[in-house]
């Protein structure tokens, strides 16, 4: 069993969402029940696979929920692109934002490497 508080793909995730929460605030609210649930629902995915993760008994099991992780991640970015075309999010932004994404993608994919030695 490993402390995901300490983890720093999971820092870096927990970070994350809080971020996209507050961009998604400024969605329109017709969509709050459309693509704005979609991103916060993604985004709190990856932090919160991370930490059942941790909570399972063999690396194995850890490194099933960190590819669920990286699954959500990539989710979440083709919902940031439909939001930039949509012009939800201006697209300076949504670059930053998956900037900031793919370093956490490659956070858990070097994780995930690390967990299946």
């Amino acid at each position: 069993m490993h402390n995901f508080k300490e983890l720093n793909c999971w820092q870096e995730a927990k970070d994350f969402s809080v971020i996209v929460y507050k961009i998604t605030s400024n969605f329109p609210p017709s969509e709050i029940y459309g693509i704005t649930s979609q991103i916060k629902r993604s985004a709190i995915s990856i932090p919160s696979n991370i930490a059942e993760g941790a909570g399972r008994n063999t690396n194995k099991d850890f490194s099933r929920f960190i590819a669920i992780a990286l699954g959500s991640s990539f989710e979440l970015e083709t919902q940031f692109i439909i939001a930039s075309e949509l012009n939800f999010i201006a697209e300076e932004d949504v670059e930053e934002l998956i900037l900031r994404l793919n370093k956490i993608q490659k956070m858990l994919v070097n994780f995930q490497k690390h967990l299946n030695k």
